[in-house]
């Protein structure tokens, strides 16, 4: 009768797998090792060469987006609004002139906000991230989510002081009025909605439709008549 070889067999067979699962283990260690390698230096590179806005022509058309930062030396001087926010000075008269108005036709508004530190725009961050993490996403899905509403700190124009948040009394009228009156008339004094939602693939914010952006009476009527958001009218005009 013939002696059967299958336990020395089986060894063998586990030894080789072993080996195998071994190199395996060491390959796919190294290939991660690798890609987080170039992933971190990628990061760097990214973070040491930064694009700033370009600030040496019109500060009212500078364009802040995740792909523009705004410059460490930027300067601005601001004004206090009754309520404590604060804007570019230079855009006081019009975004009062354009207050003024929409009280004169029934509607009840406010500037929730206007310009912001960049200490402020990483708090509001920093929050929205927790907000999508207690939700049970990961710390880097999150961050993702965030970003599709708040603007990277450092890229926020409201850290220009050219930009405010407006809304509605609700005591008073609703928040479809007051978004609709702005919509169809800010930019007769100089103002944009900044991130409409037909928009969003470009600017890479959602719709914000009270995020009002001045630009001046010459561009953001253009913007308006045209369906152009800022992006787009600096890349076709300037």
């Amino acid at each position: 009768m013939k002696k059967s070889n299958t336990g020395s067999t089986n060894l063998f067979l586990l030894f080789r797998f072993r080996r195998f699962r071994g190199a395996k283990v060491v390959f796919f260690l190294f290939v991660r090792a690798k890609s987080w390698f170039f992933l971190g230096l990628s990061k760097f590179i990214l973070h040491s060469h930064k694009q700033y806005a370009d600030t040496s022509g019109d500060w009212r058309l500078i364009l802040v987006d995740r792909n523009h930062y705004i410059p460490k030396d930027y300067q601005m001087n601001l004004t206090r609004l009754s309520n404590g926010k604060q804007v570019d000075s230079r855009i006081y008269s019009s975004l009062q002139k354009m207050f003024n108005d929409a009280r004169a036709s029934g509607l009840a508004l406010f500037v929730r906000e206007g310009y912001r530190t960049f200490q402020d725009q990483q708090q509001i961050m920093n929050e929205r991230i927790r907000e999508y993490e207690n939700q049970g996403n990961s710390k880097r899905r999150a961050t993702k989510m965030a970003e599709k509403y708040v603007a990277i700190p450092g890229t926020s124009e409201h850290q220009l002081g050219l930009s405010v948040d407006i809304n509605a009394d609700q005591t008073k009228c609703s928040s479809e009025k007051v978004y609709s009156w702005l919509d169809n008339n800010a930019y007769k004094y100089g103002f944009i909605k900044r991130y409409p939602s037909s928009k969003s693939y470009i600017t890479g914010i959602n719709n914000e439709p009270w995020h009002y952006r001045y630009v001046g009476k010459e561009a953001a009527t253009t913007i308006k008549n045209q369906n152009l958001c800022l992006e787009e009218y600096l890349k076709k005009y300037k």
